[in-house]
């Protein structure tokens, strides 16, 4: 069974001036962060969209009818202002259906729902991210901090494991690589909510890896990166790369194999 999954965000565009002596010119660069995720899931029953940052500002759809083709939606490094100000209401000062309700009901109504960590996640850097106090955050399993949430880690951390008999961490076994950093969230004190993992507690044992229900969906957040430069090369490189974001995708779609979407 096919199972089609939607990625939010995960690209940006860089703006150099070079300086030569006298002269100096510019150029501008697209990059995007999720090659090795999309390429983890070729072959497997998970159809991935990839829609970047500048794309989901407009593309996002406005109907739920449009959001339920998909069984699962990804939320990685782009802020809220990214899916709050549609060109019709940034240009044109023209109203729009606010699209993080949107999400939220959705995953009420049997959705599965991810936020992934990074630069513009969760409260993300000089707290510019803005996820706190949105819709999305109510269905999320944590709560964003009002701040700047980042922890680097720079001489690297390896997660601590909790719940190794969870089907989201089903063949990882043994030592994770090490991992650069991650953002810092409070878990809500919710039922069904569970920590699978965690930094290491000479990092102050903040969660990593929380899942939990919202309405009739399921959702998960996973506080470190996607890519670099929170995951290093050992870690995307790693054997339990792909199995990770496999077994979240299934963990997270369980909800539709059983019909309450």
């Amino acid at each position: 069974m096919t199972k089609k999954v939607l990625l939010l965000g995960e690209s940006w565009m860089t703006s150099a001036t070079h300086y030569k002596g006298f002269d100096q010119f510019g150029s501008v660069t697209f990059h995007l962060g999720a090659e090795d995720l999309v390429k983890s899931l070729e072959g497997t029953e998970f159809e991935l969209t990839y829609m970047p940052s500048h794309d989901a500002a407009e593309k996002l759809p406005f109907e739920m009818s449009s959001l339920d083709a998909f069984d699962a939606i990804m939320i990685s490094d782009i802020g809220a202002n990214s899916l709050l100000l549609h060109p019709d209401v940034w240009l044109h000062g023209k109203p729009v259906p606010n699209r993080l309700k949107l999400i939220r009901e959705w995953t009420r109504n049997g959705g599965g729902l991810m936020m992934i960590g990074g630069y513009l996640s969760f409260q993300g850097i000089d707290g510019k991210a803005r996820w706190r106090r949105t819709p999305v955050e109510e269905a999320l399993p944590v709560e964003c901090l009002p701040y700047d949430d980042r922890l680097e880690v720079p001489e690297g951390y390896r997660a601590k494991i909790l719940k190794a008999d969870h089907p989201i961490l089903a063949g990882l076994e043994g030592e994770w690589p090490l991992l650069l950093g991650a953002n810092e969230v409070v878990v809500k004190q919710s039922d069904g909510v569970e920590v699978l993992a965690t930094l290491p507690d000479e990092e102050g044992g903040h969660p990593l890896l929380v899942t939990g229900r919202f309405g009739k969906g399921r959702t998960l957040a996973w506080m470190s990166d996607i890519g670099h430069h929170w995951l290093p090369e050992d870690f995307r490189n790693w054997a339990g790369y792909g199995i990770f974001w496999r077994n979240c995708l299934s963990w997270l779609t369980a909800s539709s194999e059983s019909g309450t979407r």
